[in-house]
């Protein structure tokens, strides 16, 4: 296997001779939160979490993406939670990109290095721990779970992607795959994380236009994203924040590979509004 590179933010502040220009940009359809803007000023303690902060790039919000939340974690030496998740309802998935995580869930004990990746399923008794001697960083992607009579919850889930072979999209040669961490034909999975690598010089060779809601965070490289009509420049440490239905292509322009991490909801119905005639 290559090494893998995973970007994390440090924080910080630029200096005051800095230009305010940046590539930050909020639209009906998509943002984008650049690496420079994951200052100090900008991060938020969370309930319950001891030496912690987290950059809180994206939420729920209506007439935007409305499925989930995801957080940069950065837990401090000794720093963690007995209780990380304030909402029994939802799931969660951890994908470190620094330093080491212990988390233990349901009394079993978990070590989790860079590319680590962990499901957590909804109402689990789990915390979380940075046992090692430098801060930790990871993701921590957070939606509430879609119960479908008939159908278990899923169970939880830790591996590292180095521990999986990508798979390749069809008809590209491997220089366009997706390391997948979940069968996507298991129906008890209503959200898929994934990291999708691009060669350089691959391309999504069309502009995708669907239902999921997308958070793509870029791990390592760089690339010119397609979102709705304009074409958009991004690096490792920037995040890209997707409602349904806005269209997407990607152009990998750089040196190196081109990758993130991926969040889309998925095999679930459409909820219908009170205007469906079936429900009067």
């Amino acid at each position: 296997m290559n090494a893998r590179t995973y970007y994390a933010p440090h924080g910080g502040l630029p200096p005051q001779t800095q230009l305010l220009t940046d590539r930050a940009v909020f639209t009906e359809a998509y943002a984008v939160i650049p690496k420079g803007v994951m200052s100090d000023i900008v991060t938020s303690c969370l309930p319950f979490w001891e030496k912690t902060r987290a950059w809180i790039l994206s939420r729920p919000l209506s007439g935007f993406a409305e499925t989930f939340s995801q957080y940069i974690m950065e837990v401090a030496p000794g720093g963690g939670s007995d209780r990380p998740e304030p909402d029994e309802g939802a799931e969660g998935v951890l994908f470190v990109v620094e330093g080491e995580l212990t988390v233990v869930l349901d009394g079993e004990s978990h070590r989790m290095v860079p590319g680590g990746y962990a499901f957590i399923p909804p109402a689990s008794e789990w915390s979380v721990r940075n046992e090692g001697r430098e801060p930790v960083r990871f993701h921590w992607i957070r939606k509430a779970y879609e119960k479908v009579e008939g159908i278990e919850a899923p169970r939880p889930i830790f591996v590292n992607e180095a521990e999986i072979a990508p798979t390749p999209m069809p008809g590209t040669e491997g220089k366009w795959a997706t390391t997948r961490f979940v069968d996507p034909e298991d129906l008890r999975h209503d959200m898929h994380v994934t990291v999708v690598t691009f060669e350089p010089g691959a391309v999504i060779p069309f502009a995708e236009t669907h239902v999921m809601e997308h958070g793509l965070y870029v791990l390592e490289g760089k690339a010119v994203y397609r979102l709705n009509q304009d074409w958009v420049e991004v690096e490792a440490g920037d995040y890209m924040w997707l409602r349904a239905f806005c269209p997407q292509a990607c152009y990998a322009g750089g040196p190196g590979k081109f990758r993130y991490l991926l969040y889309k909801d998925v095999n679930r119905h459409m909820k219908l509004g009170t205007a469906n005639p079936s429900r009067r």
